[in-house]
């Protein structure tokens, strides 16, 4: 069995008997800093601290990224005597599974304990060839987006880089001894706005995309915004990951109601944004989701400002039929406008996906995932969030 400490201070089984039997020894965490999700130059900075040399550092991260062993005494090319002081000083610490739930078409939704009464959701979607873990970047979000099962509970808090690597770490290791994989994407589109958190994505994005970390692609590792401006500007500046703009409306009068960070940066600025991303990190596309809404964003009239806003620019489109959150007035555009959609976009050189609905019955896809909040706190388009995302 083994066992992570909560961020109550007690430990808990994590997985099963199932686990492979290098995954089974106990882990004593003891020290203070979490080293789960410290990025590598940091986590060098870490080690001259304690007198070491600074490729200790990656020597961990192989450990824990490349091996998925968090257990202190498996790390045998790092001395007896530095694992002692490293045990005493640190932990390695992830979120605590209270659920898992599989789909019929193989998706798979955890909810994570990340303490304090508060939970949160991810979600794996398997596909051929390839396995995109879906993350969450906060509990719950402030943007406050009507049709979305996240944006409607409120807002607790940001996530830090070691809970966000923690997601990923706990899915590696779980697919694993499900013989289930491989996993090769992973995006920023469970709960939260990443952006809105900005400081502590782009910390795991550095662990993600580190050769001595996970390893992905750049192109594989996608953050999605609903818009925030000034963020996406810095993003560019400090990361050259795959950016997703969450659009949902092709004006300025109906976004202002589907994604209200819109009356902030409306949808000309954010364009220009998105282009300007597109050119300074040498992005094939920006990826533009849109969420089909019957009667509300789906009309053929919709479908050629959407094209003309698009036309000749670095730009791929998803879109996404409507997933039922109880409560909310909309519902899914039927299929045949869908498919009428796609074909107006398409014939004007668009590119253009129509995303097929995954873990619907467990409430695990796009725009379902609620977790679990305790002290909610609202803000008018998430100003008070807004304002500290923007903080260096």
């Amino acid at each position: 069995m083994v066992f992570a400490r909560g961020h109550d201070g007690n430990k808990y089984a994590v997985g099963t008997s199932v686990w492979p039997a290098a995954f089974r020894m106990p882990i004593v965490t003891v020290g203070e800093q979490n080293l789960i999700g410290m990025p590598r130059l940091e986590l060098e900075a870490w080690f001259a601290g304690l007198g070491a040399k600074p490729f200790r550092a990656r020597q961990l991260m192989h450990w824990l990224y490349r091996y998925h062993v968090l257990d202190w005494a498996q790390m045998t090319d790092l001395s007896f005597d530095l694992r002692e002081r490293m045990q005493a000083l640190a932990r390695l610490d992830m979120p605590v599974v209270r659920s898992r739930q599989h789909s019929v078409d193989g998706t798979i939704k955890w909810l994570l304990d990340v303490g304090r009464g508060q939970d949160i959701e991810m979600v794996f979607i398997p596909e051929e060839r390839r396995g995109t873990l879906c993350v969450s970047s906060q509990v719950g979000c402030a943007m406050d987006c009507p049709f979305c099962a996240t944006g409607r509970q409120g807002f607790n808090r940001n996530l830090s880089a070691a809970e966000i690597i923690g997601q990923v770490l706990l899915a590696m290791r779980e697919l694993t001894a499900m013989a289930v994989g491989p996993l090769t994407n992973i995006v920023f589109m469970g709960m939260g706005e990443p952006l809105a958190n900005f400081r502590e994505v782009t910390r795991a994005c550095d662990v993600l995309t580190d050769d001595h970390g996970f390893g992905l692609s750049r192109r594989r590792v996608t953050v999605s915004t609903s818009g925030l401006v000034p963020q996406m500007r810095r993003l560019a500046a400090v990361s050259n990951v795959a950016l997703a703009v969450s659009l949902h409306a092709s004006n300025d009068r109906l976004r202002n109601e589907l994604v209200p960070i819109n009356r902030r940066h409306p949808i000309a600025e954010l364009l220009q944004a998105c282009w300007d991303y597109a050119r300074e990190t040498n992005s094939r596309q920006i990826t533009f989701e849109y969420i089909m809404l019957d009667g509300i964003n789906d009309s053929r009239a919709d479908a050629l400002a959407l094209a003309a806003l698009l036309h000749g620019q670095p730009a791929k489109v998803n879109l996404i039929p409507y997933n039922p959150v109880p409560g909310t007035p909309y519902n899914r555009s039927p299929q045949q406008r869908i498919d009428e959609f796609r074909r107006i976009l398409c014939e004007r050189d668009i590119v253009t996906i129509t995303r097929r609905p995954r873990g619907d019955d467990i409430a695990a896809a796009c725009g379902q995932l609620a977790g679990n909040l305790d002290n909610r706190v609202r803000f008018p388009l998430g100003e008070k969030m807004l304002n500290t995302a923007a903080r260096p």
